[in-house]
């Protein structure tokens, strides 16, 4: 699993941020910016949308008070189901990635295995990414949400 200290890998994406769809390596992607950087099982799901995302949202403002960059949500769904998600949650100010065949997830060691819900999805974490430098990391204990919310990472910050 990644850890503090690691770089983020090398690896192509797709972005949503204010309707627009985009390819880029995460090595772009993060570049000399401050990311908060938080990941989620599945788009639409009952945590993920009632709780997670939405804090977020709330508190955007409050995380980039204090130098942050970009805010990202990623997920392993397609970049259309992340786009309808954001449209329907009116995530904005985050920027949202898919990450579809699970390539980033599985780079980083933060995959897990949901079944039949819907096979190789992320676990939930939160981490901030200085410069493609992970700086800090709170994974979540599994159907756990605690250190992975927007509260939480704005303590860290």
């Amino acid at each position: 699993m990644i850890q503090v200290g690691d770089k983020i890998p090398a690896i192509s994406v797709s972005t949503i941020f204010a309707g627009v769809t985009a390819a880029v390596s995460t090595e772009d992607l993060f570049a000399d910016k401050k990311v908060v950087l938080f990941a989620l099982p599945g788009a639409f799901t009952p945590t993920c949308s009632a709780s997670h995302l939405p804090g977020y949202i709330v508190k955007a403002d409050d995380i980039f008070s204090k130098g942050v960059d970009m805010i990202a949500c990623l997920s392993v769904n397609d970049a259309f189901v992340m786009k309808a998600w954001a449209d329907s949650q009116n995530a904005e100010q985050i920027t949202m990635i898919a990450d579809g065949g699970a390539d980033l997830t599985k780079a980083m060691g933060l995959e897990m295995d949901s079944g039949s819900f819907g096979g190789i999805r992320s676990r939930r974490y939160a981490m901030i990414i200085e410069d493609g430098v992970v700086t800090a990391l709170n994974v979540e204990e599994p159907k756990s949400f605690e250190v992975s919310s927007a509260e939480a990472m704005l303590e860290l910050l």
